[in-house]
């Protein structure tokens, strides 16, 4: 398994109350993959440099470390690209631990 992180910007307009569940939701699919969650950093809602859609000026920025094996990713970013609240998902390898200097 290798460790990813996906950065996913969730479409909250109108509803800043389902945050959580979205994030649940994403979670779940991540272990439905065969993955394992280690982090969900949720950030805050941000407005975007370069609006594409009025109707949607601003998103929920969420951070999600998880391991998966390789070829899951594929399936995940289809999954993901078919959920209507989730605007844009990003996935990177995450990089190593630092060693901390003694």
């Amino acid at each position: 398994m290798k460790k990813y992180e996906g950065l996913f910007i969730l479409n909250t307009s109108g509803k800043e109350e389902g945050v959580k569940d979205v994030v649940d939701k994403i979670t779940a699919d991540i272990t439905a993959a065969g993955g394992k969650v280690e982090t969900v950093q949720k950030m805050d809602r941000r407005p975007f440099a370069r609006v594409t859609n009025k109707k949607n000026p601003a998103g929920f920025y969420v951070n999600v470390i998880f391991e998966v094996q390789p070829g899951a990713i594929a399936q995940l970013r289809t999954r993901f690209s078919l959920n209507e609240d989730v605007y844009r998902v990003s996935f990177t390898v995450a990089p190593a631990p630092k060693e901390v200097a003694k």
